[in-house]
């Protein structure tokens, strides 16, 4: 289906929570120098994860995040505003990071679409020039807190039938 034309690389982006209530935070992840529609380039998605931090590298999350709350993530490759449901063609990737009352922690990362396979010829193949990263905490913040996504991916060129398919579900996606 693909050909692989680099190796398993890293991209990462880091959002912030301010310190508000029901905090909201939204990122841009350019992909446009990986994907070449001429030469049925895309980007291919072997994993995605998701990590939780506070104010600073070294704060635990549960000094900026009350008890009773969570911590909401997506990445999708199409602007949806916010967050999605899980049956979105556009999701790629989601978590939710529950602390209770007493501070304990409860992590839930889906299985799908989050992990795409075991090995390099698995993943979620992107046509589309740009990521997007939201994030949403279900409680006030009292100081700020900080979530990455690490995606672990690769250049591929994919056959004429192949891109095609895949751009014509991104667009139908779309709408």
């Amino acid at each position: 289906m693909a050909t692989k034309k680099t190796a398993i690389f890293t991209l990462t982006e880091r959002l912030t929570l301010a310190a508000a209530a029901t905090p909201t935070a939204t990122a841009t992840i350019d992909i446009g120098s990986y994907v070449d529609v001429g030469d049925r380039q895309a980007l291919q998605i072997h994993s995605v994860d998701f990590i939780h931090q506070g104010a600073t590298a070294s704060d635990a999350l549960n000094a900026s995040v009350p008890g009773n709350s969570a911590v909401l993530t997506q990445l999708t490759d199409l602007n949806r505003g916010g967050l999605v449901f899980a049956n979105d063609r556009a999701l790629i990737g989601s978590s939710a990071l529950r602390i209770d009352g007493a501070g304990a922690y409860s992590y839930e990362a889906d299985l799908y679409p989050d992990n795409f396979g075991k090995g390099a010829d698995d993943g979620r193949f992107v046509v589309n020039d740009q990521l997007y990263v939201s994030s949403l905490c279900t409680g006030t913040t009292v100081a700020t807190a900080n979530i990455t996504v690490r995606i672990m991916a690769s250049i591929v060129t994919l056959s004429n039938k192949d891109f095609m398919a895949i751009a014509i579900q991104s667009t139908a996606a779309d709408n």
